[in-house]
């Protein structure tokens, strides 16, 4: 019979024998103001045929609620999630693996940080078969920072 360190050990083992998978936050610097890489970034969603389903306006809700949660930090200057999504690459990625439904619709963000350089981000998916998404996402950002 194990005890629970010889458990706590073999369990261990065994975790560190599977390869890690994470996501991946990418960021690039846009080298434009807030207001004209929103812009950017919608004109290139648009620009391949794609709605922008919805904008979170993530950063006004951060400083709106501050106060009331006792908090002095000013996380964003400005921060918007643009989700969008692609029928065909959808198609794609749900069919080499249903599960990947998590991922849609999928997000770039306009970040900018009080006195930093405004940013475009988006979550890189570690499953192979997000590979199609993954670029998607890549080429938006690559086309806005151009």
């Amino acid at each position: 019979m194990m005890n629970r360190v010889t458990l706590g050990l073999a369990l261990g083992a065994c975790l560190t024998a599977l390869p890690a998978f994470a996501d991946e936050l990418v960021l690039t610097p846009s080298g434009m103001s807030f207001e004209d890489t929103a812009f950017a970034l919608e004109s290139a969603i648009v620009g391949r045929g794609l709605v922008v389903d919805y904008v979170s306006h993530v950063g006004e809700m951060l400083e709106r609620t501050r106060a009331d949660l006792g908090s002095e930090v000013v996380l964003f200057t400005n921060a918007e999630i643009y989700m969008f999504c692609s029928a065909n690459i959808s198609r794609q990625v749900m069919e080499a693996d249903w599960q990947n439904v998590v991922y849609c619709p999928y997000g770039i963000q306009v970040l900018e940080r009080p006195g930093e350089e405004v940013m475009l981000g988006y979550m890189h998916k570690s499953a192979e078969s997000m590979g199609p998404a993954n670029d998607l996402l890549a080429e938006i950002v690559a086309e806005v920072t151009e």
